[in-house]
Formats: C-alpha cells, sequence, structure tokens
C-alpha cells in the first residue's frame, strides 16, 4: 500500500513535499517523493489522503484510559481536591466499569491519533483494551500498599498479573512493566520492591513524582491534604502516626528508597524539581513524562523541560487522566505545552519542530522502542496518521510543522494505522466495538459515579 499526501513528516529528517510512504506487512518499506515512489512501484494501491500530513503516530506515555468514564465529573477543583475525590469515586468503579471506561479511553485515543500508549494499571482493563483495539502499548502494573504488613502480598499479586498479562500479550506490540503509585498513596518500602522486581524481571517501571506543590510540602513538612488522606488510607492499619515530615523533595525522598536503581524508570509530571533533584535524575538516566495540559487544568505547574533535555534526559508527553483534562487531543496536547515553556523557559524558544519530537520520536525514546516507532523510516513498524490541513484557515502553508501544533485539533485526525492495519479511517473504524452498547454501558457508569 503506497500512502501518499501534501506532506509527509518522518520527524528525524526533514518534512517531503507532495510525499508517500510504502507499507507493506506492518512495516514501512520507502519514504520519498510521491511521483517517483508510484513510478518505483507501479502496482501498489494507492490512498491519497490530499492536503494532509502523514507522520508517525503520536506516543501517550502517561494515558490512563480506565478513567476516561470519569470525563467531566471532577471540573474546576485544585489538585489535592481532585486527588482525593478521584480515589473516592473509583471506588464505586468494579471491574467490568474499568473495563467500558478503558475501551472508551482506547478509542479517544486512536481518534487522536496515538498508536502508542504508556499506562500504569492495577485492574489490567488497559492491558486489555489495548490488545483488543491492536494499540501498540507499555503497561506497567501499579502495585501498592498503605500498610508495610501488606506490601509482599501486594508485590506477589502484581507479580501473578505480570505474568499472566506476558503470556497474553502480542509481544510485536506490548511490554509489560511495573509502576509505583503516589507517595501519598503507598508505604515508601514499596518503591525499594519496585525496584527489585524490575531488575529481577527485566521491566520497565513508571512512577508519577514531585506532581504537586501538595505533594511536596506533605514529603517535606508534612503538612498539605493529603496527611488527612494518609492518616484516613491507613486508619485501622497502624498505631503509630501516619507520616512524619522529612525535609526533602519527593526526588529525594523516593531515590532514598531506591525508586531509581532499575535501568528504564519514567517519572510523570515533575514539575515541582530543583537543582539537585535533576542531578540526580541526570545521574540514575531518569526518563521524564510531561503532561502539560493535566499539571495546568489542576493548577500544578510546568514541568522544566528545557532543563530536562539540557540534562541529557529522554522526555515526552502525556495527557495524564481524562477526569483531570476531559478530552485526549493530543494536537492540543502539543500546542498548549510548547505556550507553557514559551512562557516559563528563559533559555529555550520552544517551537512546534520540537513540540511533534517530544511526541512522537521522544516519547519513543522515552519506552525504550525508538528502534521501532516514533519516526517514519524505513524498517520501522507502519504506526501513520494523516492530519487534515485542508481547512481555509491554514493556507498558504510555510511550515506543516506550524500549521499541525497551533492550529489542528483532535477533529483533524482522518487516519490512524499501527504496525500497517488501518484502525480509524476518515471517520470510520475498522476496530471490533459494539458503539451502541458501550454507549449505554457509559451512561451507567456515570449515574452510578454521580450518585
Amino acid at each position: 500500500m503506497l500512502l501518499r499526501a501534501q506532506y509527509v513528516m518522518p520527524v528525524t529528517s526533514e518534512p517531503i513535499s507532495n510525499g508517500a510512504v510504502l507499507v507493506k506487512d506492518g512495516v514501512i518499506r520507502d519514504v520519498g517523493e510521491a511521483p517517483m515512489l508510484m513510478l518505483r512501484y507501479p502496482q501498489e494501491e494507492i490512498q491519497d489522503y490530499g492536503r494532509a500530513a502523514l507522520m508517525p503516530g503520536m506516543i501517550d506515555l502517561y494515558a490512563r484510559i480506565e478513567a476516561s468514564a470519569m470525563r467531566g465529573l471532577l471540573d474546576d477543583v485544585p489538585f489535592a481536591s481532585w486527588a482525593i475525590a478521584y480515589l473516592s469515586m473509583a471506588m464505586k468503579m468494579e471491574q467490568n466499569d474499568w473495563n467500558s471506561s478503558a475501551l472508551i479511553g482506547g478509542l479517544n485515543s486512536l481518534e487522536s491519533g496515538i498508536t502508542t500508549i504508556g499506562d500504569i494499571s492495577s485492574t489490567g482493563a488497559s492491558f486489555y483494551t489495548a490488545q483488543r483495539l491492536g494499540l501498540r502499548s507499555v503497561i506497567y502494573r501499579e502495585v501498592g500498599a498503605v500498610d508495610r504488613k501488606r506490601v509482599d502480598y501486594a508485590m506477589r499479586m502484581a507479580l501473578e498479573d505480570i505474568h499472566h498479562w506476558q503470556e497474553q500479550s502480542d509481544t510485536s506490540r506490548t511490554i509489560i512493566g511495573i509502576g509505583a503509585p503516589s507517595i501519598y498513596n503507598t508505604h515508601p518500602i514499596v518503591f525499594s520492591k519496585v525496584s527489585e522486581v524490575a531488575v529481577a524481571e527485566d521491566l520497565p517501571v513508571a512512577m508519577p513524582l514531585a506532581a504537586s506543590r501538595e505533594e511536596e510540602s506533605f514529603v517535606r513538612y508534612g503538612s498539605s491534604p493529603f496527611s488527612i488522606h494518609s492518616a484516613n488510607l491507613q486508619r485501622g492499619f497502624i498505631e503509630l502516626p501516619p507520616w512524619l515530615p522529612t525535609g526533602v523533595t519527593p526526588v529525594n525522598y523516593a531515590l532514598n528508597w531506591g525508586a531509581f536503581e532499575s535501568s528504564r524508570v519514567m517519572v510523570i509530571h515533575s514539575t515541582y524539581v530543583n537543582e539537585a533533584d535533576l542531578a540526580k535524575m541526570r545521574e540514575y538516566k531518569v526518563n521524564v513524562c510531561a503532561c502539560p495540559r493535566a499539571n495546568a487544568q489542576l493548577g500544578n505547574g510546568v514541568a522544566p523541560v528545557d532543563e530536562f533535555l539540557r540534562a541529557g534526559l529522554n522526555v515526552g508527553l502525556g495527557t495524564g487522566s481524562p477526569a483531570a483534562t476531559n478530552s485526549t487531543d493530543f494536537l492540543s496536547e502539543m500546542r498548549i505545552g510548547m505556550l507553557l515553556q514559551r512562557v516559563t523557559s528563559h533559555r529555550r524558544f520552544f517551537d512546534a519542530k520540537t513540540m511533534i519530537e517530544l511526541a512522537t520520536i521522544g516519547g519513543a525514546r522515552v519506552l525504550g522502542i525508538d528502534d521501532k516507532v516514533g519516526s517514519l523510516e524505513i524498517g520501522k513498524a507502519a504506526d501513520i496518521i494523516a492530519v487534515n490541513l485542508g481547512s481555509y484557515q491554514r493556507t498558504p502553508i510555510s511550515s506543516p510543522e506550524s500549521i499541525i501544533v497551533n492550529t489542528c485539533s483532535v477533529d483533524d485526525v482522518v487516519m490512524t494505522m499501527v504496525a500497517g492495519k488501518t484502525l480509524y479511517d476518515r471517520g470510520e473504524w475498522h476496530v471490533d466495538v459494539d458503539f451502541s452498547l458501550l454507549g449505554e454501558r457509559l451512561t451507567k457508569i456515570r449515574q452510578k459515579l454521580k450518585a
């Protein structure tokens, strides 16, 4: 199959005007100017997307697709209130609810041009959704326990799930890892145990860290809404006070518990880090997922992406929980992320090209799959999307990167392909989903959550 469009954007090289991409057996076999490829491969079927850009599928490092049913139910509240309300709402969810919610989130991802998700899950819903829909994924089995005496049991249950998911997964598209929860939701020895398992089992690790002012205050001073929340979580389990001030940053605290001891660690958010934290992150070669919209929505600040890049860290983007952002629009994620960085970064003026790199090859490097995806190069998997550039507001086009980041949204994604299989094309779905039944399930779930 020969995909053709006004622009082909390999990302790791300059855009090609009137370009085409040859896809065979799920792999990119050639990239170049359309007339040349049409002469070279005259027998190939041509899919012409016209005034559009073909580019690598976007990589959402922190998707949280299982929370998709909660969109719009936790609006306009600060982070600590949101987090506590979210956990309370999550307690109402049953396994079938998580499955349906994740399925909605997976469809939203594909519709937004996301071909790879990173997701932390304790229910398995995001894992099974990715398998069902054909998404590429790195799924981290979340493990946490507030009571020290329950940590070993939680780790055993997590390992059982990890091995089970590994047996059931399509290994060409799926990697299984292990994840730790936020500091205020778990006993700190979990970080040590997660690192031990990750080393022994050769697993990637993911953890939210240094996400908010409240988390910083909780760890350093023991004074934030999370202090009360932590006490409520631990009531009935232990007799000692639930939290004592540490006087250190969240990064330092996690480091003291061995959180960075494994070789493939991704920290999420990291809006509250200082120079000493950054030095340690560089020393341990930690990867970073920045979530611009979610952190802005919840008032959590802006991750110092420029400082991460200057430190030589791999950096990519994540949407964060749909319960916070209310949409899975990765094109808007790039635009808002770019504008926030322009406001806060004093050394680098972030441009559209940089944001596209973060959304594609940058995310692939974070996940350690940049040899497979993240750019349109011969030999890589055919994870490709088409973005419409045909609106009258976008003429003339001098820079397709600028047009995509500054003006496009989820509505402009016209095609999403994973491993050469077209899953969404100009409003038509090629997935095994009963949309009517799913809509009914969503209505019931939201009624329950509102009650």
